[in-house]
């Protein structure tokens, strides 16, 4: 159904008189603004936008665009007009640790997040009972080295016959392939601790105790090829002391990993981040 409710996102060369031009077009719409953010990055001259507007009709999210196309190729943005009131369709991606999905799911039923979860995907059978649960698809899909191809390709046909925007890596811990890191690229966001390179592979928060560490911190990203130097959302850090255990120290990590991804993928599906070259520009709510 058509709506009164949009958010126009863009990004171009920096030049005179953007702001004051793409005021002037919503207007022209019919549109009422009512959120607008913008900045311009000093180093690369590019400038960043994101409006939320109303309509004093009800229209579809393509014909505005096309009535904004004056101005996009005038200024030659990249430029984006969302329906704001649709809710994103997501897949969830999970291994054995499931305080990050079961985080999300329950931001989702109280409202704070606006999804629709189309399926979960993991390569264990434990989380199969929350998605169930919930009503959700569950996927069961074990990967190995021989069938990574393979279960990497039914993933990609899951996202064409869902149409799901995003693919959230709610602590899914096997490695995407370049190829899908590609193909999905923006499209797909990871959580993890903020303790590398120093403390990889198993029990981290074990090692970062074992040396004494002060601070725990997660990240959240979109993947890229680069493991896990993908551009960063949103990153939070906890003070921790000695008087803490491991198993502290990891339940530290979980909360952290848990609120940090949500703020991440909430921010996203409210358009609020703009790729900038290897980093972000992220809007804030005021």
């Amino acid at each position: 159904m058509p709506s009164t409710h949009f958010i126009l996102t863009l990004t171009c060369a920096d030049q005179r008189g953007i702001v004051a031009t793409v005021s002037n077009a919503v207007t022209a719409l019919g549109g009422n603004i009512r959120e607008s953010a913008q900045f311009r990055d000093p180093e690369s001259n590019r400038f960043f936008m994101r409006v939320a507007f109303d309509t004093e009709t009800p229209a579809e999210a393509d014909d505005l665009r096309a009535r904004l196309l004056p101005v996009i190729t005038g200024y030659d943005m990249s430029a984006e007009v969302v329906d704001a009131d649709r809710r994103p369709r997501i897949i969830l991606m999970v291994s054995k640790f499931d305080h990050a999905l079961l985080h999300l799911l329950y931001q989702i039923r109280v409202g704070w997040m606006q999804a629709e979860v189309v399926a979960v995907v993991s390569n264990h059978e434990d989380s199969r009972p929350t998605a169930e649960a919930h009503g959700i698809p569950y996927h069961h899909w074990p990967v190995t080295k021989d069938t990574k191809p393979e279960q990497e390709a039914r993933l990609k046909a899951l996202v064409a016959e869902t149409g799901a925007e995003l693919v959230v890596l709610a602590r899914y811990m096997q490695v995407l392939s370049d190829d899908l890191s590609r193909a999905l690229a923006g499209r797909i966001i990871n959580i993890h601790h903020s303790f590398l390179p120093s403390f990889k592979g198993a029990k981290p928060y074990h090692q970062a105790h074992e040396r004494g560490v002060k601070l725990i911190g997660a990240t959240a990203h979109y993947v890229t090829a680069d493991l896990d130097e993908g551009p960063i959302i949103e990153q939070e850090t906890e003070r921790v002391n000695h008087a803490l255990s491991p198993e502290d120290y990891v339940a530290v990590g979980r909360d952290i990993e848990s609120r940090v991804l949500a703020r991440a993928v909430r921010l996203h599906l409210q358009r609020r981040v703009l790729p900038n070259g290897h980093k972000t520009v992220v809007f804030m709510p005021g």
